[in-house]
């Protein structure tokens, strides 16, 4: 079988679902960034967050940044420089109002838990530095909502770079789990003089990875990952360079893995096509 055993806590909500008894949550829009750069001793490389144990959705798990969509991230008065709209509708299979969300989720939440910010104060420029008490009260009037993602680049006069994004792919949460996000994921590289850290609440640890490594140690059960984020790690670890993967032709399709009851086991089936990117039972 293509899939992973779940815990037995989930035959009940399998049941449920599958009988019409229970519905399950609607899939919130968000997106995810896959921060890379080019190490001289350990060539492509991308930048990862493991989850606060408190945290109620994946905890443990390593992951990419990124985040939901915030009401506020499809401001029209918004500064923009590359593909519009309409063109990451086309390749997300998104409506021009969700795309546009979505290039901005994904711009502010990096900026939120990395400080990589993917914008400059003119069409043909990123920020090189993000450091310093002035961008930090950005950062946190960003998280605590009291200032919207358009806000703040219009106060700090700078354009949002969709040009430095590429899309990746794109996976929804099973129906069975009580939080659903349905996540297009983007790849990225980390402009020149811009460091990321770790200053996320969400992250109890950081680390730049090689994807191919990081991909073996979570075969070998060392770290926790969801699919995902592990067929995104396998997918990358064919490139050499950031700009192979930036130049890299995508057709994103929607992957959902679905939930069964195998001789009275719960089990999470994955994609054919991406099973094998991940250890099944």
């Amino acid at each position: 079988m293509n899939g992973l055993k779940l815990p037995a806590e989930f035959v009940g909500r399998i049941e449920e679902i599958g009988a019409g008894r229970a519905e399950p949550p609607p899939a919130r829009d968000a997106a995810t960034v896959v921060v890379l750069r080019d190490h001289d001793r350990h060539g492509l490389q991308a930048f990862m967050l493991r989850r606060a144990r408190s945290m109620a959705f994946a905890p443990g798990a390593y992951v990419f940044p990124g985040g939901s969509v915030d009401a506020r991230d499809g401001e029209a008065e918004l500064a923009w420089s590359g593909p519009s709209p309409a063109e990451w509708a086309a390749a997300f299979g998104a409506s021009e109002t969700v795309a546009r969300e979505l290039v901005c989720a994904a711009v502010r939440e990096t900026f939120e838990e990395t400080l990589v910010l993917l914008a400059g104060p003119t069409a043909g420029t990123v920020v090189d530095d993000t450091r310093g008490d002035a961008w930090e009260a950005d950062r946190q009037a960003l998280l605590d909502r009291s200032q919207s993602f358009g806000g703040f680049l219009d106060k700090r006069g700078l354009v949002l770079r969709s040009d430095l994004l590429r899309p990746w792919a794109h996976w929804i949460t099973p129906k069975i789990e009580p939080r659903r996000y349905d996540t297009r994921f983007f790849v990225a590289a980390i402009p020149d003089g811009q460091r990321a850290r770790d200053v996320s609440t969400e992250a109890d640890q950081v680390a730049w990875v090689r994807p191919a490594e990081a991909a073996e140690r979570a075969w070998a059960g060392e770290l926790a990952m969801l699919p995902p984020t592990l067929a995104t790690l396998t997918e990358l670890a064919e490139y050499a360079t950031v700009a192979d993967v930036l130049a890299a032709r995508r057709e994103v399709v929607a992957y959902e893995p679905t939930a069964e009851i195998v001789d009275g086991e719960a089990w999470l089936v994955l994609p054919e096509d991406v099973a094998h990117f991940y250890p099944t039972g």
